[in-house]
């Protein structure tokens, strides 16, 4: 076989390598990103190394691989299918790849393509799709259109209509939680479940970039709850999710946040389990942590609060439907992340301060969070009323009380 193959010659093919024996000849991160590769595909993999990284030595533990703690030498290919030379000795990985050819053993040479007699694609996978791509000799070319396919697949640019498996299955409801607002924030499996569904039913809190990229054919239906403002009853979002998972549609419940997280998901759910629909439920990243993640405020840091607390401010306290023991709150000193809680934040803050919390806590009040409008605002309990009032700020906010706030100050 020529040492140097012309890029042009190479024959795209898919192993099957469930259950088949694989070696594995090195323990750094090379070999770590080719064995979880060859572990995603459930072959059976055997590594020759003195020493591993703690990411391959924590795979020997629970069985997902074996592994020869000393040198390779000659028979430790015998009854493989597969090989990867991924030392850092250039002598070693030659005679692996050597023995490899003699014994018409497939070898992937981490230190030189020439000398390898197969190369290794850019891999994705979504689902059951499996893309590969070779990119004449230049791995970086490769990664980079395998990236640009994924992407498309997932934000639904490039349309898999015809996939044996859907994301969304038929006549089922996915509950999606959308992440603080950017589009850039929800999960690949939220992603998916929206670029595959027939029916959106989408609040405005949910990411709206996802909305413009989908097809013209895909009912998106607009369940928006405004503060004191307009809303569509809770009733009616169950309705829909109902008869549209029941004509047979494949429907997402698209969220802001996530749908747990005083999201009235499993209302949602609750309804759905009730009328027999299948439910999946894929979450999202709170805006609770999210937000003031985003405006640098860390909701726990090491040796300054070991708690935070997350709590709905959308009845002051006093009001005969607020669940929340402010009282517990006050003598916390953690930290205390208020969503919902822009028109009640001067009761709410003086039931803090009254209950035990100092007057001069920071607070840190986010509003527009993940978005180009985002807007961080600095103040103290005893002043939190008067800057929200003074400044103007409107839902969506997320407020954050505690000593956290000061570190992301400067």
């Amino acid at each position: 076989m020529s040492a140097s193959p012309d890029p042009g010659t190479v024959y795209p093919v898919g192993l099957r390598l469930a259950g088949r024996r694989v070696v594995v000849v090195g323990g750094g991160q090379v070999a770590h990103r080719r064995v979880a590769g060859l572990l995603e595909a459930r072959a059976r993999v055997t590594v020759v190394s003195p020493e591993l990284t703690p990411a391959l030595e924590a795979l020997v533990a629970p069985g997902s691989v074996t592994w020869h703690p000393r040198r390779w030498v000659s028979g430790d290919l015998a009854g493989a299918w597969y090989a990867v030379a991924a030392t850092d000795d250039p002598a070693v990985n030659a005679a692996v790849a050597a023995e490899a050819e003699r014994d018409r053993v497939f070898c992937a040479r981490a230190d030189d393509r020439g000398a390898s007699s197969v190369w290794t694609p850019a891999v994705g996978r979504q689902g059951d799709l499996v893309i590969g791509v070779h990119g004449g000799g230049d791995p970086q070319r490769a990664i980079g259109v395998r990236d640009a396919v994924l992407t498309g697949l997932t934000d639904g640019s490039i349309a898999d209509r015809a996939s044996r498996t859907p994301s969304v299955a038929a006549g089922s409801v996915v509950l999606v939680g959308g992440g603080p607002g950017d589009p850039g924030l929800v999960t690949v499996r939220g992603r998916q479940a929206v670029a595959t569904a027939d029916v959106v039913v989408a609040d405005h809190l949910a990411p709206q970039g996802l909305l413009a990229s989908l097809p013209a054919d895909v009912l998106v239906i607009d369940a928006s709850k405004l503060p004191r403002g307009r809303s569509m009853a809770q009733e009616q979002i169950n309705e829909l999710l109902v008869s549209h998972a029941l004509a047979g549609r494949r429907v997402v419940r698209l969220k802001g946040g996530d749908p747990f997280v005083f999201g009235r998901g499993y209302e949602e759910l609750e309804a759905c389990a009730a009328a027999g629909v299948p439910v999946e439920v894929v979450p999202g990243v709170t805006s609770a942590i999210a937000v003031p993640g985003l405006a640098g405020v860390p909701v726990t840091h090491r040796g300054m609060t070991h708690e935070f607390v997350v709590v709905s401010g959308h009845v002051p306290p006093g009001h005969p439907a607020s669940l929340v023991d402010w009282a517990a709150l006050g003598r916390l000193r953690g930290t205390v992340v208020v969503l919902m809680g822009v028109d009640t934040a001067s009761a709410i803050s003086a039931a803090l301060v009254e209950h035990g919390r100092a007057p001069e806590t920071p607070v840190a009040v986010v509003s527009d969070g993940a978005t180009p409008a985002q807007r961080t605002l600095r103040t103290t309990l005893a002043g939190l009323g008067k800057t929200i009032a003074d400044e103007g700020v409107r839902p969506p906010a997320v407020w954050v009380v505690g000593d956290v706030v000061a570190l992301g100050a400067g």
